[in-house]
């Protein structure tokens, strides 16, 4: 039996997705909670891999059981061996082809930003702290020139091993709700940093530093030595991913960030496909 889970997280006491020797990881907290609950070894598989300090609001993982469990079973049960610092919201059974990498048709993150000139108390690991002034009116200007198929080498971390630069954005929204900037971002799949180098460009952008033209020009050069500093992981949630409804996988994702009158994200990937 393949089972899908969502799971959110907080991610600033982990380093990152992905099980490594030595440290602390959701994946490893997540295969031995799971593995308890069925008496068996337990491999997870992600639909995107986060990074140290990286948050989750849905992600979304499958993985394939001889146990029988009952949904509670299944989620209560796992979240009764897993730290307070993660937790598994919904559980079902796979349609017969699901992965929850490859049959993803997108993922959605927020970038999440305390722009206010006092650091947050009780936030101060959730949000990324911006003590300048931000336009939000000139950070949409300048992220409207990153929305569709790019060559995103300029927002590339150095490292990323990615074959491609080149990623499809559907949708990017920069907002403000009282003290709080977000900035919504929809593509097929991201490079190495690719959000938090946006974000960090969109800063620049936004205090005045940069003028609104920088993104063009940065998807011009292709060059990140040229791309700015990349915003702290601190205020990146992983906030939904996206798959066609076949798959019949539940979603809690904002999906108010979609323009108005799409209501599944496989019509509007459709719709973009040219």
């Amino acid at each position: 039996m393949r089972i899908v889970l969502g799971v959110e997280y907080d991610g600033h006491a982990f380093s990152g997705w992905q099980w490594q020797v030595g440290v602390r990881t959701v994946q490893d907290c997540l295969e031995k909670a799971l593995s308890k609950l069925s008496n068996e070894k337990i491999r997870v598989f992600t639909a995107g891999r986060t990074d140290t300090g990286v948050h989750a609001l849905e992600q979304v993982v499958h993985f394939d059981t001889k146990a029988i469990r009952d949904r509670r079973a299944w989620v209560m049960g796992v979240n009764s061996y897993l730290p307070d610092d993660i937790r598994v919201v919904w559980m079902k059974e796979a349609v017969e082809g699901f992965h929850a990498r490859y049959s993803a048709v997108a993922r959605y993150y927020r970038y999440r930003i305390l722009n206010r000139e006092m650091k947050s108390a009780l936030q101060r690991q959730q949000m990324t702290w911006f003590y300048y002034p931000l336009d939000v009116e000139k950070m949409q200007k300048a992220a409207n020139s990153l929305v569709g198929e790019h060559d995103f080498s300029s927002f590339r971390a150095q490292g990323c091993q990615s074959k491609s630069p080149k990623r499809f954005m559907h949708y990017i929204r920069v907002g403000r709700l009282g003290d709080e900037v977000f900035i919504d971002i929809i593509a097929n799949a991201f490079v190495h940093h690719m959000v938090r180098n946006i974000a960090g460009v969109l800063m620049a952008i936004g205090s005045g530093k940069n003028p609104v033209s920088w993104t063009e020009e940065l998807l011009e050069i292709k060059d990140r030595k040229q791309g700015g500093v990349t915003a702290a992981s601190d205020g990146l949630y992983l906030a939904g991913v996206y798959y066609p409804e076949k798959f019949e996988i539940p979603t809690h994702a904002l999906f108010e960030v979609l323009p108005e009158g799409v209501k599944r994200f496989d019509d509007y990937n459709e719709k973009n496909k040219s």
